[in-house]
């Protein structure tokens, strides 16, 4: 069934104002209520400018600037631009994105017969701008620790060479590196975060032995200094074959592993089992476990859960690259406590 343009305009989740060719209000959604805090009863039939007495940020009367109706007449609208309403509903100054569109239905340079204004808040941006405020603390907080080290010690190894004995210099040469891969690795989680909020992520699609796959993992990890008997694998039978990105789920595994090594304590326990939807890979640490109020944030970005750093991008890319699969990724407290992390991978498809 076609809804008409009034139930679609009272569907819209933005505050939606029209006002005809004499600039009367002919349409006034639920939103535009809400945000205004004017009832549609109280709107139509009014003057727009009555109707949004908005100003600019100088507080200027902003239709009075504009003129729809007898300034230019080439112009089809205003795009987005943060403006105050006051109303007697709402004596404080309400910040609203406001745009408009103005509509000639004799065409180009005849009077205007509609304009259409849509409003919405600001919180939305104001979390976007709290969000790049935090990136870039984030970022350069990251960043000054491992650039001051590798600063420091390759002026000290150019301006005293001669001075340091050569496993002096190599201790210092692989600090150097470790630091870069910090950085290295850093960008690269940056990069990853970006490619998820646009959604431009892609798959490359194989055949993937997951046990080959977390055990190869692990074994680098080891090598890398943890304990071996610091983890504990168990696959069971009966696996599914798994199409995927192996190289997104080594990250994903990288990243849960990682968490679990950071903040948990003892043994880290990974589980490979068949699940309801294909197979089920379960990590669980030894730790504290993930306080129930913070178990909501966990895969949020830029979430830290205790005394121990990282960048708190981890989860947030897991839980991207889990959900680019189809699959699913949940937190639970672990059967003995701590925190367990929880995967559910489909079988996938084979390309092509």
């Amino acid at each position: 069934m076609s809804l008409g343009w009034e139930q679609l305009v009272e569907a819209a989740p933005d505050g939606i104002v029209v006002a005809d060719g004499a600039g009367l209000v002919v349409a006034f959604n639920l939103a535009a209520s809400r945000l205004t805090g004017l009832a549609a009863t109280g709107a139509l039939g009014r003057p727009l400018v009555e109707v949004l007495p908005l100003e600019d940020g100088r507080g200027r009367a902003w239709w009075g600037c504009v003129d729809p109706y007898a300034g230019l007449a080439i112009r089809t609208g205003h795009p987005e631009i943060e403006l105050s309403l006051v109303t007697p509903a709402r004596p404080t100054a309400t910040a609203l994105l406001v745009t408009a569109s103005y509509l000639r239905a004799g065409g180009p340079r005849t009077p205007v017969t509609s304009v259409i204004v849509a409003l919405r808040g600001t919180a939305g941006r104001e979390r976007l701008e709290r969000d790049r405020a935090e990136l870039v603390a984030t970022v350069a907080h990251e960043l000054r620790s491992p650039l001051t080290s590798v600063k420091g010690f390759t002026s000290t190894l150019l301006a005293k060479w001669e001075f340091f004995t050569d496993e002096q210099r190599r201790l210092m040469l692989e600090t150097v590196e470790a630091d870069a891969d910090r950085v290295t690795r850093l960008i690269t989680e940056l990069l990853d975060v970006a490619r998820i909020d646009s959604g431009r992520l892609e798959l490359h699609i194989s055949l993937v032995d997951l046990p080959a796959v977390l055990r190869r993992h692990v074994e680098r990890l080891v090598a890398g200094g943890e304990p071996e008997e610091r983890f504990a694998v168990r696959v069971e039978p009966g696996l599914p074959e798994t199409w995927a990105d192996s190289d997104k789920l080594e990250q994903i595994f990288a990243n849960l592993l990682e968490n679990a090594l950071r903040h948990g304590d003892g043994q880290v326990a990974i589980v490979l089992e068949p699940s309801a939807v294909g197979t089920a890979v379960i990590v669980h640490d030894e730790g504290l476990g993930v306080p129930p109020e913070a178990a909501a944030r966990v895969f949020t970005k830029f979430w830290r859960g205790g005394r121990r750093g990282g960048t708190g991008l981890g989860l947030y890319i897991a839980k991207g690259m889990v959900e680019l699969h189809e699959g699913t990724i949940a937190l639970a407290s672990g059967p003995g406590g701590g925190a367990q992390f929880r995967i559910d991978l489909p079988p996938g498809t084979p390309p092509g």
